[in-house]
């Protein structure tokens, strides 16, 4: 009985323990970043750099022999690097980026067929062809030297009751 007794308050400290600490209300924590970038491992940076500097005018920051910063044109730059995968600083287990990992890069314009236009009449490879989606965007895609699903998209209006179906 008194083992009992004993188990029956242990139990109860450490469910009133765990339900304290769930229960705590945890504030975000507040980080100010100076800027937000992806790196993709690539074993062909001079092949990325002319193509995102070709295709999309991006302009190379910073230029070596194992790393390539570019960033984009515009009032609202992006930046998108790229590490070659034999330099030393590569972070551990990661290969060199191909689409197959499930993410693919989204460039959003004003004017998508001024700009599909613009690619297709300088012989640039269309993966995917200009076309208007019903959940309200009118796209193209393209591969980049990596094998990475390059989606160019302008933002529409979606056909009526589309999104119905998917909104909580």
């Amino acid at each position: 009985m008194k083992s009992l007794f004993l188990f029956l308050m242990l139990l109860f400290y450490f469910s009133d323990v765990f339900t304290q600490s769930n229960n705590k209300e945890s504030k975000p924590m507040k980080v100010e970043f100076s800027t937000i970038y992806t790196v993709l491992m690539t074993n062909d940076l001079s092949a990325c750099r002319d193509f995102y500097t070709k295709w999309f005018g991006f302009e190379p920051v910073f230029e070596s022999t194992w790393f390539l910063m570019l960033v984009s044109q515009g009032e609202r730059p992006f930046t998108i690097a790229f590490m070659d995968e034999q330099h030393p600083s590569t972070p551990p287990s990661l290969p060199i980026f191909t689409n197959q990992a499930g993410a693919f890069l989204t460039l959003q314009v004003d004017d998508v067929k001024t700009v599909y236009d613009q690619v297709k009449q300088a012989g640039m490879p269309i993966h995917y062809h200009l076309k208007e989606e019903a959940w309200g965007q009118r796209r193209f895609s393209v591969i980049d030297p990596n094998g990475l699903f390059i989606d160019i998209v302008q933002q529409i209006e979606p056909a009526a009751g589309f999104w119905d179906k998917y909104m909580k």
